[in-house]
């Protein structure tokens, strides 16, 4: 399930200048369980065999304006450019099957979330839906983390929902440049936060630097954990400005790719 109604309004509390993922928290139990694909599967070599995620974009929308989230395909097109040279360094890559529209108040303002994807998702746990809604409490974003063997009703409530006004050349200030999808996406092949587990705990990879606390702006320098290093403030899965954000680091396209093989 989604954030509970307590999570949303605690993100809700936060400053405005502050990116917010409403990705639901994993729980120790979740993150201990999951981690073992790490070592109860072989490693992914990241270029051995590319990955090419099949995507289809919903933009749900109450109208047919911008306003009122009817994104254009050109917008769309920039985003999944935004997506590839992402992950091209992770050797994954995005094919956009398909664009739907849905002119619908209810599930462009994020409600009725089982009804709307029962009705729009395709393809299968593999294959990445992507759905452009208004969604609420400053949320830019949120997404569902793989599961091993997972249920139908799993499989149809997958997949990432995105605020419409953060694909490139939106009106989300300083989150306007495609790169809530990266972060959220990212999610969707099995990352944590970079701050997950602060400076004791980390993301569960070792080449990522740990950090006390999420990162706001592009405070260059930024060191909360002094044994690990400099903040990993530009990795795609902070909290930075969009313009801040720019890589991955190879242990992290590493748990993509293994991830991807042996749970999608």
């Amino acid at each position: 399930m989604r954030l509970s109604t307590v999570f949303t309004l605690a993100f809700a509390a936060f400053a405005s200048a502050t990116r917010k993922c409403g990705t639901v928290e994993p729980s120790a139990e979740f993150m201990a369980s999951s981690n073992e694909v790490m070592t109860s599967f072989a490693v992914t070599d990241v270029h051995a065999q590319a990955i090419v995620v099949p995507v289809y974009f919903h933009v749900l929308r109450s109208g047919t304006a911008v306003s009122q989230g009817n994104i254009g395909d050109a917008a769309l097109y920039d985003q999944l450019d935004v997506l590839n040279a992402d992950y091209a360094s992770a050797g994954i890559s995005f094919n956009l099957l398909g664009i739907t529209r849905t002119t619908n108040s209810a599930w462009y303002n994020d409600q009725a979330e089982s009804a709307m994807k029962a009705a729009l998702r395709k393809g299968d746990y593999g294959t990445l839906n992507v759905y452009f809604q208004n969604l609420s409490g400053g949320i830019l974003g949120y997404c569902y983390f793989p599961e091993s063997s997972p249920s139908a009703a799993t499989i149809r409530t997958d997949g990432c929902s995105v605020l419409s006004t953060t694909v490139p050349g939106g009106s989300a200030s300083n989150y306007n440049l495609g790169r809530t999808l990266t972060h959220e996406a990212g999610h969707w092949f099995g990352l944590y936060h970079t701050f997950q587990g602060g400076c004791t705990g980390g993301d569960s990879v070792s080449d990522t630097p740990a950090e006390a606390s999420a990162a706001s702006g592009c405070p260059t320098g930024r060191d909360t954990c002094s044994a690990s290093g400099v903040d990993p403030i530009h990795n795609f899965m902070d909290y930075s400005y969009d313009s801040c954000m720019y890589e991955f680091t190879p242990g992290q396209a590493t748990r993509m790719n293994t991830f991807y093989n042996n749970y999608r």
